[in-house]
């Protein structure tokens, strides 16, 4: 993505000055898309790190159960022992 940001930051101006706009007004737009790609580029780590941290959150949550098991669920259950009184 970042060479892409920074390949459009060149031709973008090149062509403008290409088309007859002034030098002032290419720098401009380079300059208008140098901040908005840094803008886009501060946003896409932020929203990384956010699904990262979130993905790490589920997994310690789901950890130590069994595929398809109820989060409050338990595995066993208070099982008789051999001497105790049947119903």
């Amino acid at each position: 993505m970042v060479r892409w940001a920074a390949f459009s930051c060149v031709l973008v101006p090149v062509v403008l000055v290409g088309y007859g706009t002034s030098l002032a007004g290419a720098g401009g737009a380079a300059l208008g898309l140098a901040a908005v790609t840094g803008v886009c580029r501060v946003l896409l780590q932020q929203s990384e790190r956010g699904a990262a941290r979130a993905r790490a959150q589920r997994g310690a949550a789901t950890r130590g159960r069994r595929k398809g098991q109820a989060p409050g669920a338990h595995r066993g259950g208070r099982r008789p022992g051999p001497d105790a009184p049947v119903d």
